[in-house]
């Protein structure tokens, strides 16, 4: 368990999960956010996508009242993400997490706000994280307004950042900053 509070559980992800995973990401309703409509996932994508890949990103299964509910991970920038998002020259530790609650009836509930606070302060206790970054979509306005009230601040445009239903979108860079 990475971390728990009363009602909420973030732990590794497990080969078990792989059929949550699918489930989540074959909704169009998860996926007009994550990971686009005309992308959805089967087990062996899952497979492919999720497990056995890149060191350094922890993938994890969120749990609300004990029940599975999505998705988030998180790594450390790297030296191409530093620069990328402008902080070569930046000497702190910086990390980025990516997230999505994979069940659309505990949307619109708190739990992402939730859930947002609770890694930033396991990232900056357990992590010693300096900075926290993200890159939503700019068209994601109800992920970006969780993160405003957890904290993050628009820092600049990405234009063109990420390739989602057969478009290149636009992206905010926006960080909590310790």
């Amino acid at each position: 368990m990475l971390l728990q509070n009363e009602k909420l559980v973030v732990r590794r992800l497990e080969q078990k999960d792989s059929s949550l995973l699918a489930k989540w990401l074959s909704d169009p309703a998860v996926l007009e956010f994550y990971e686009g409509r005309d992308n959805a996932f089967d087990i062996g994508k899952v497979k492919e996508k999720f497990y056995n890949r890149e060191e350094g990103v922890v993938r994890c299964i969120v749990e609300f009242e004990k029940h599975p509910i999505g998705y988030i991970q998180y790594y450390e920038i790297d030296t191409d993400g530093r620069e990328l998002y402008g902080y070569g020259d930046v000497p702190d530790v910086i990390y980025g997490t990516d997230q999505f609650i994979g069940e659309v009836d505990f949307w619109n509930r708190g739990i992402g706000t939730l859930l947002v606070k609770s890694m930033v302060e396991f990232l900056v206790e357990q992590k010693q994280a300096d900075r926290v970054v993200m890159d939503p979509q700019t068209q994601n306005e109800r992920a970006i307004h969780c993160y405003e009230k957890c904290g993050f601040n628009k820092v600049k445009l990405l234009p063109k950042n990420e390739l989602h239903e057969g478009k290149y979108q636009d992206c905010w860079l926006i960080e909590y900053i310790i």
